[in-house]
């Protein structure tokens, strides 16, 4: 798992980096040259898309993902744990059905063999981020369940992240 965790965050790092040096560049050219790169749309796009899908299952893994729980901290710790299964149970059926819809997708773009609008590529080779983010995904979700079940995660988030002022004062005492 280390090296799917590394693999991930550089995965991630290159996606933010190259987003961000193509934006630049295609600014640059545009404001300054009254041109521009005429895929530089369509990669930003598809590589925004594997950054959202890539990204959110480095959220559940990194337990960073924004929750609701104001009324699941208020019920008793057996219930929460319950409903906190019930949750990855339903995230995990979310992301089966989005996976099977993905290679049901996928498998219709590779046998008719479209390509990217810009770039000479099949699509279903720059879509395939589909397939993995939501594997991925389930995987994390997974490891998020075994750790709720066994009592070593609270949730899809750490929870120091709102307080209420009563909470600040007991912490701190």
């Amino acid at each position: 798992m280390k090296l799917i965790n590394r693999l991930e965050d550089i995965l991630i790092g290159l996606l933010l980096v190259s987003i961000t040096l193509l934006v630049f560049v295609e600014v640059v050219l545009r404001f300054a040259f009254n041109t521009g790169l005429h895929w530089g749309q369509e990669v930003t796009l598809l590589l925004s898309a594997w950054m959202i899908l890539l990204g959110g299952a480095w959220a559940v893994r990194e337990q960073a993902h924004i929750c609701v729980d104001a009324l699941v901290e208020r019920v008793s710790p057996k219930l929460k744990k319950l409903i906190l299964i019930l949750a990855v149970a339903l995230s995990l059926l979310y992301c089966g059905i989005f996976f099977y819809g993905s290679w049901v997708y996928l498998g219709k773009m590779k046998m008719i063999g479209i390509e990217l609008d810009d770039i000479a590529m099949p699509r279903w080779i720059a879509e395939s981020v589909l397939l993995i983010g939501f594997g991925l995904l389930a995987l994390r979700l997974t490891e998020l369940g075994y750790k709720i079940w066994r009592g070593e995660a609270h949730g899809f988030h750490v929870h120091h992240n709102a307080m209420t002022e009563e909470q600040l004062a007991e912490e701190k005492a």
